[in-house]
């Protein structure tokens, strides 16, 4: 039976690597993984033996998504990890009494690369713009010797997940031999081209990190390590870009109260 690994090369059982916490969020009906660390770990066992696999990082805006897109519910449900990307989701699980880490899609780029470095995997970039695409692979090759990215592809504006360019897409990150591929479209778009990846490409992992490489490349600025250890992330994107953003957080506001009513109920309730 093979051992599951963490990215220090030690073993870990296969049950700490693969225990989930029930989700306490509507429409999420996968368990979280509860640990940066018991996600890593899974996936080197999976990237070891050549099996396919599909990270979701949810936050409050994607609650509200798949309120209403059956499509976006649907790839979730294709999804084969979920971690928190978001304080709210956090605290949400907190007051059900299932607790987990934040664990984001930013976050996970670093030691995502530091693995495929270290177990010699190909990696492709899909998403977002080519400077930016080109810009975060300099700086990640240069800080993780050995990273190979064998694929950058930057589709143009309006680009559909569910099309024939996608299929395309797809293909082509096949042929470059990548067996992990992150995502930098934002939802859902990335979570529907995940799961449409998982059909077309069985043994390669997906990673959706939204605006994780612009972060790196310098084409984004994220809030300082203060800002996002005070939980307040979302206030400096606020700030940051209330134009774009406004519209979003006043939805994500008005989902929150019932949220919070439902994790209350289920404070002690050990059934997923």
């Amino acid at each position: 039976m093979h051992k599951m690994t963490d990215v220090t090369g030690s073993q870990a059982s296969p049950a700490a690597a693969t225990t989930t916490v029930p989700s306490a969020i509507p429409l999420v009906s996968q368990g979280f993984t509860a640990t940066q660390d018991a996600l890593l770990a899974d996936l080197a066992a999976r990237l070891t033996a050549g099996a396919g696999f599909a990270v979701a990082t949810p936050n409050l805006d994607h609650v509200v998504k798949l309120r209403r897109d059956a499509a976006f519910r649907a790839a979730y449900a294709r999804q084969t990890h979920v971690v928190a990307d978001g304080n709210p989701i956090v605290w949400l699980q907190r007051l059900a009494g299932r607790p987990v880490d934040l664990v984001t899609g930013s976050d996970l780029i670093a030691p995502l690369m530091a693995l495929a470095a270290r177990l010699q995997v190909p990696v492709a970039f899909v998403g977002s713009r080519d400077a930016v695409l080109e810009g975060a692979a300099a700086r990640l090759t240069a800080a993780h010797p050995g990273l190979r990215i064998v694929a950058k592809i930057a589709p143009p504006y309006g680009f559909d997940p569910n099309s024939a360019a996608a299929d395309a897409c797809l293909d082509q990150m096949g042929a470059s031999g990548a067996r992990l591929c992150l995502l930098a479209f934002g939802a859902p778009k990335q979570e529907m081209l995940a799961a449409r990846g998982r059909d077309r490409l069985p043994g390669c992992g997906f990673v959706s990190i939204g605006a994780g490489l612009d972060f790196i490349a310098g084409a984004e600025t994220r809030a300082p390590v203060w800002v996002r250890r005070l939980a307040l992330e979302w206030l400096w994107r606020m700030v940051t870009d209330w134009r774009r953003l406004a519209g979003r957080y006043r939805d994500c506001a008005l989902v929150l109260p019932g949220l919070t009513l439902a994790a209350w109920q289920q404070r002690g309730d050990p059934r997923p």
